[in-house]
C-alpha cells in the first residue's frame, strides 16, 4: 500500500473545483514545459500539480521560505515544510517523475524570480500563492509576468481574501492594478476567489 499524503489545510478546494476546466485548454495545447508555483506551504496545490499537469520532462519549481507569515502566527513551519517534502516525495513516485522533477527553492519569491529572470527562464504556468501584502503580492505579480511563456497561464490565489479594511494587506488591490496596467496583453478566464488569465501577445 502506497503512503498517504498529510494535509492540515484544505485551501486548495476552490482550485480543485475550477481547474480541471479552465487548464484543459493549455493541457490539450502543450508539450514539455516548466511550471513555478510561489507559496508551496504543506504541498497540496504541488501535489495536485504533479499528479494532474506533469509529464515525463517536465519541471516544477516550487519557492517557499517556510517562514509563514503573520496568518501563521502559532504554526511550527518547521511541521509544515516536513509535511511538504514528505508530500511531493509521495507525488514523484505515485506518478513516476524523476526526483529532479521538482525543484524546492526555499528563499524570498524576490530573490527566486530575479535569478531566474537573469537565466531567462521561461514558464508556461505560474501560480501566485505567497504573501499575502498587497506590495508582495505585486512584485511577484510584475516579475512573474516577464517569466510567463506567451500563451501561458497564470493564477492568482486569494483574490478575494482578507480585511476589506485593510487594502494594503490583502492580495486584491494588488492584482486589480497589475491586471489593468498588463491588459493589452492578458485574456482573463476566470474571475473568483481566484484570477487565472492567459498571456497573450500584446496589441
Amino acid at each position: 500500500m502506497s503512503a498517504s499524503y498529510k494535509f492540515t489545510e484544505n485551501w486548495f478546494a476552490y482550485a480543485e473545483q475550477v481547474w480541471p476546466t479552465v487548464l484543459n485548454e493549455l493541457m490539450s495545447e502543450r508539450d514539455s514545459f516548466d511550471l513555478l508555483e510561489i507559496g508551496s506551504y504543506e504541498g497540496r496545490s504541488t501535489t495536485w500539480l504533479i499528479e494532474n499537469m506533469m509529464r515525463d520532462g517536465d519541471r516544477l519549481f516550487c519557492v517557499d521560505t517556510w517562514r509563514g507569515g503573520a496568518e501563521h502566527v502559532g504554526v511550527n513551519m518547521a511541521d509544515v515544510e516536513d509535511r511538504f517534502d514528505s508530500n511531493i516525495d509521495i507525488a514523484i513516485q505515485r506518478k513516476g517523475l524523476k526526483v529532479s522533477a521538482v525543484v524546492k527553492d526555499k528563499i524570498e519569491s524576490s530573490k527566486a524570480l530575479a535569478r531566474y529572470i537573469a537565466d531567462g527562464k521561461k514558464f508556461s504556468f505560474i501560480y501566485v500563492d505567497g504573501s499575502h501584502a498587497a506590495k508582495d503580492v505585486l512584485s511577484d505579480a510584475v516579475m512573474s509576468w516577464h517569466l510567463l511563456n506567451e500563451g501561458g497561464v497564470m493564477v492568482f490565489d486569494d483574490y478575494l481574501w482578507g480585511d476589506l479594511n485593510a487594502p494594503l494587506s490583502r492580495p486584491k488591490l494588488a492584482i486589480d492594478f497589475f491586471l489593468h496596467i498588463n491588459a493589452p496583453e492578458i485574456n482573463l478566464r476566470h474571475i473568483g476567489y481566484q484570477i487565472i488569465l492567459r498571456k497573450t501577445k500584446a496589441a
